[in-house]
């Protein structure tokens, strides 16, 4: 399925290329009323991220994000520094159906395994953004992509498995906020490895005939941003190229 994705910092919708907060693109739409605008184009699920809540927790838009997820019938994901259980619960009580979670699902695997356990792996979707090595290894970058965690996002599956792991958000950091394609080789190769998994495309989605590509590659869904926002194609056109044969 197509995941029309918004990201907020301080209640505006913007998009980071690379993960830069210094290089910002701001839009001046309404995220209540684009969520409308997807939903009603036929996108049963929306990927949210609160940017200002990544970059200090103590600074989560709850309030607003409680608002936008009240405001459409559609099913949210949602995350952006969710480091500790408090912030699993808050989101969920705010009606997200899954809370996304990265650098802590690095970091602090025995933690986040312990709330999968609590909640279900069925809310929880590991967001794992990765380095590809000249030599094709591809491992899993932390904080906002600054770090290197040394760890390989195979490995990290394979120890998340142990709890039912159910949903992994994968990106290919050098396609992200690119408009020049996803990885298709990278996500092919995941989901014929862990075929149990439900992976979510995210990066570089710019054209219909990169959604195209990833139809036959096994991914569950397809996180589209910018092309969007952008105007590159409308969700609807998306939905209708993804649901084609």
């Amino acid at each position: 399925m197509i995941i029309p994705a918004l990201d907020l910092i301080d209640g505006q919708v913007v998009r980071l290329y690379q993960g830069d907060y210094g290089q910002v693109t701001e839009y001046k739409v309404n995220p209540a009323e684009q969520f409308k605008l997807y939903h009603d184009a036929g996108a049963n699920w929306l990927h949210l991220v609160d940017l200002t809540g990544a970059k200090d927790t103590t600074a989560r838009q709850l309030d607003l994000i409680s608002t936008l997820l009240a405001s459409t019938p559609a099913k949210i994901q949602i995350g952006g520094g969710v480091r500790s259980e408090q912030d699993v619960v808050d989101l969920l009580e705010a009606g997200a159906q899954r809370v996304v979670v990265g650098s802590t699902a690095v970091k602090h695997p025995e933690m986040v395994k312990a709330w999968m356990r609590s909640y279900g792996a069925e809310k929880i979707v590991l967001a794992l953004d990765i380095n590809i090595d000249a030599d094709g290894t591809r491992k899993v970058a932390i904080s906002g992509w600054q770090e290197d965690s040394g760890v390989t996002i195979e490995a990290l599956i394979e120890d998340y498995l142990t709890v039912g792991l159910k949903h992994v958000l994968c990106t290919d950091i050098s396609r992200d906020g690119t408009l020049a394609g996803s990885n298709v080789a990278l996500y092919q190769s995941l989901c014929q490895q862990y075929p149990q998994v439900q992976f979510q495309s995210s990066g570089g989605i710019g054209a219909l005939s990169d959604i195209e590509a990833l139809k036959g590659t096994g991914v569950a869904g397809v996180i589209v941003g910018r092309a969007l926002l952008d105007g590159k194609f409308t969700a609807k056109e998306a939905l209708a190229c993804w649901q084609s044969e």
